[in-house]
């Protein structure tokens, strides 16, 4: 169990925990994973990865020609998906400032965050810029839309913003390091190894506060896993025509049902949540393990009739 777990039962029924309580009950195992995050991440800087030699002026309405880039679409739809959502980093920040507070060290690991974050959003930039890799009049346009838009997924409560993240991070260091294996750049490649890397370290932060949380409340954590795996959506759902993106994206084979399947909810919820495997549930969290069950299933299913069509 966590560091200062106070078991929440009321003669002897487990009861939920509201959110102060729980923030309060998370605030020890919070300490030791930035303490854990900041003795694995590694120092780098984004000018050092950047093939500066490779660039050239624009001109003022220089039009863009994807014969240039040499990229798949999808290709290009994942790097424009990728760096808009490390665009959208103000909108993140008020949300996670809003709801664990500036302080301690929950202040200090959202700001952590968004430094790293940030880092994210200037090295892909540099790199599509002095590359040319995708066509950046589109990609300002888009970013202004997003940004002064602010649609961010914002799931409420703390045990449904924990399990939200935890997964998305995983999405997104999936999304980031299958863009780059599709890059023949050298450069690209590294680029998005780089960021992939740290958006790893972050799943892992919120992976294992949701198994502290779980040890905490689990019925109010179960119920929130439920309500997060089944209203999944990743954060560029406010990028301009988003879905066509991601289609291309799936196309592409860097992000589609089967890989959401088989490499976050499998692993994430199923072996390291040890979701099936959870005891002491009230009715309703049971109820909510059911459906989490029967949607993945289905998800799985569907993912291999996908595939199936795809390879005929």
């Amino acid at each position: 169990m966590g560091p200062g777990f106070v078991s929440p039962r009321v003669g002897g029924t487990l009861c939920h925990v509201d959110d102060d309580a729980l923030l309060a009950e998370l605030t020890p195992t919070a300490t030791q994973l930035l303490e854990r995050h900041l003795g694995t991440a590694k120092e780098w800087f984004p000018h050092e990865l950047v093939p500066w030699s490779r660039g050239r002026d624009f001109f003022e309405g220089e039009e863009f020609d994807p014969a240039d880039a040499g990229l798949e679409p999808g290709v290009r739809s994942a790097l424009l998906v990728n760096l808009l959502t490390e665009d959208n980093l103000p909108h993140y920040f008020g949300n996670i400032q809003a709801r664990f507070g500036r302080d301690d060290v929950w202040g200090e690991w959202s700001r952590r965050w968004t430094a790293e974050e940030g880092r994210h959003a200037i090295v892909i930039r540099d790199y599509l810029t002095v590359t040319r890799s995708i066509d950046l009049r589109e990609l300002e346009r888009a970013r202004m839309i997003q940004v002064a838009g602010g649609v961010v997924p914002n799931p409420p409560g703390i045990a449904d913003g924990i399990v939200y993240v935890a997964l998305q991070e995983l999405a997104t260091r999936i999304a980031h390091r299958n863009t780059g294996k599709l890059l023949e750049d050298e450069a690209g490649k590294n680029v998005m190894i780089r960021v992939a890397a740290d958006e790893n370290l972050h799943h892992l932060f919120y992976r294992d506060l949701v198994s502290t949380a779980i040890e905490i409340d689990p019925s109010t954590v179960v119920e929130a896993i439920d309500r997060r795996v089944r209203d999944f959506e990743m954060p560029g759902t406010g990028i301009p025509e988003f879905n066509a993106h991601a289609k291309l994206i799936a196309a592409a084979g860097i992000y589609d049902f089967a890989l959401h399947h088989d490499q976050i909810l499998v692993p994430v919820v199923f072996t390291h949540w040890k979701l099936e495997q959870l005891t002491g549930l009230t009715p309703e969290a049971e109820e909510a393990r059911d459906r989490v069950v029967r949607y993945v299933e289905r998800l799985g299913q569907l993912a291999k009739r996908m595939s199936a069509r795809s390879q005929n």
